[in-house]
């Protein structure tokens, strides 16, 4: 599970799930998300909006299990950008549609969310004591 954390003009917080795939580059690595099929409210979504104003994020992966001994998380924090522009979405969805098959029947038309990686932090229950 992936939840993205944008924050608003106003200093709002705003976290949503989000599908995601990690991409490494000879520039550093990158996550990249994107606005899909799946129902919402508007097209004018708040995520969009707050990276545009304040493109600093986070975004939290976690794995939980009956099991503590089994949790995880880690967290990237990166610079964000919106891609709108088709030619520059098809190479951006590649990483996406490979991941996922849901993706590959049905390519998201929305625009792209790309996160530049800044920094890395995690923790396991493995490794605590």
């Amino acid at each position: 599970m992936a939840r993205l954390a944008t924050v608003g003009a106003d200093g709002a917080p705003h976290l949503v799930p989000v599908t995601f795939a990690l991409c490494g580059s000879p520039d550093g690595d990158r996550i990249v998300t994107a606005v899909d099929h799946k129902p919402k409210t508007t097209a004018d979504l708040r995520r969009l909006r707050n990276i545009r104003a304040q493109p600093k994020v986070s975004i939290l992966v976690d794995h939980y299990d009956e099991d503590w001994s089994a949790l995880w998380w880690v967290r990237v924090d990166g610079l964000a950008t919106v891609v709108e522009r088709e030619e520059e979405r098809a190479p951006a969805l590649a990483p996406l549609v490979a991941k996922y098959r849901q993706y590959a029947e049905r390519v998201p038309a929305g625009p792209v969310i790309l996160v530049y990686v800044t920094r890395y932090t995690s923790w396991s229950s493995a490794g605590s004591s």
